[in-house]
C-alpha cells in the first residue's frame, strides 16, 4: 500500500471543512494513519514549498499558510497519491470539477483548501517533514471488504 500526505490549509480549518475532507477520504476507503493539528513555522513552510521558492507568489503563499493552523494527515491505500489528487481537484478551483473538494469548496487558487502530494517520492518527503516521529502501521478488518 502506498501513502500520501494531505494537508487541510488554514482556510479549510477556519471554515470547518476538515471533517468533510476526512469524510471523503474515509468514504473512498482510504485509511487514515496519522493526523495532527499543526502551527508550522515560516522555515518549516519554506522547506515544504521549496520547489516554489522562485515563484512570484511564494511570499504570499507563506504568509497565507502562516495565517492559522493546518491539519496534517497521512492516508494509506492502493494508488492513494494519484486518486487523492483527483479527489482534491485541480490546483486552480476554477479548473476543478464539481464533486472534487476544491471544486465544491474553493474559488481562488490562493485559497484552495488543501494540499496533496503529487508523487510517491514527494509523499515520502512530505510525510517525513510533517511527521518526523514516524507513522504507525495497523491493520483494519474492513480492508478485506475494500481490496481484492
Amino acid at each position: 500500500m502506498e501513502r500520501t500526505y494531505i494537508m487541510a490549509k488554514p482556510d479549510a480549518v477556519a471554515r470547518g471543512l476538515v471533517g468533510e475532507i476526512i469524510k471523503r477520504f474515509e468514504t473512498r476507503g482510504f485509511k487514515l494513519v496519522a493526523l495532527k493539528l499543526a502551527h508550522p513555522t515560516k522555515e518549516h513552510l519554506e522547506q515544504h514549498y521549496a520547489d516554489l521558492k522562485g515563484k512570484g507568489f511564494f511570499p504570499s503563499l507563506i504568509s497565507y499558510m502562516l495565517s492559522g493552523p493546518v491539519v496534517a494527515m497521512v492516508w494509506e491505500g492502493k494508488n492513494v497519491v494519484k486518486t487523492g489528487r483527483v479527489m482534491l481537484g485541480a490546483t486552480n478551483p476554477f479548473d476543478s470539477l464539481p464533486g472534487t473538494i476544491r471544486g465544491d469548496y474553493a474559488i481562488d487558487v490562493g485559497r484552495n483548501i488543501c494540499h496533496g502530494s503529487d508523487s510517491v517520492e514527494s509523499a515520502n518527503k512530505e510525510i517525513a517533514l510533517w511527521f518526523p516521529e514516524g507513522v504507525p502501521a495497523y491493520k483494519r478488518v474492513v480492508d478485506s471488504l475494500i481490496y481484492e
